[in-house]
């Protein structure tokens, strides 16, 4: 297992220890378990789509919990066998799992679908209106102006 050593960027870099404790906790608690695979899309600038393949899971089955920075999925194994059936054959996994994502700051979960197997989680990015960028104006006049996203500033062009 090759370790992450992030001493020199650790030296030359203030306020960042967070980013860099949870780069070498991932790779800690990396075991390899790939169960159930995911994929992870960026649909647009604030918006993201979590699928993850959960085929013999049913919505009651799955638990989601978004609490801070942290997006967890369990799934609960179940027993559809009945008392006087006999399986030759198990090729679907229907072992639980638990999945954690870790969020960055003001993105929050908005949907959760299940459908053909396949676990859609919808997340978006709402950055405060007090946090987004502001002109400032030179030489004590009293104004402040946001400053458009490079998207609003194409719309109202057109």
């Amino acid at each position: 297992m090759s370790r992450l050593d992030f001493t020199p960027y650790r030296r030359t870099t203030v306020g960042f220890d967070h980013l860099f404790d949870l780069l070498e906790g991932q790779a800690r608690s990396n075991s390899g378990d790939n169960y159930p695979p995911f994929n992870i899309a960026r649909r647009s600038e604030d918006n993201y789509r979590i699928t993850l393949a959960v085929a013999g899971f049913r919505a009651n089955d799955i638990d989601i919990t978004a609490q801070q920075n942290l997006l967890t999925i369990q799934g609960k194994k179940r027993d559809d066998l009945g008392e006087d059936s006999e399986m030759l054959h198990v090729g679907i996994a229907n072992r639980g799992f638990e999945r954690r994502f870790e969020l960055a700051d003001h993105v929050r979960v908005e949907s959760a679908d299940l459908a053909d197997g396949l676990l859609v989680i919808d997340l978006v990015r709402e950055v405060p209106e007090a946090m987004k960028p502001k002109k400032i104006a030179v030489n004590g006049a009293a104004t402040l102006t946001a400053v458009p996203d490079a998207d609003e500033g194409e719309a109202d062009a057109a």
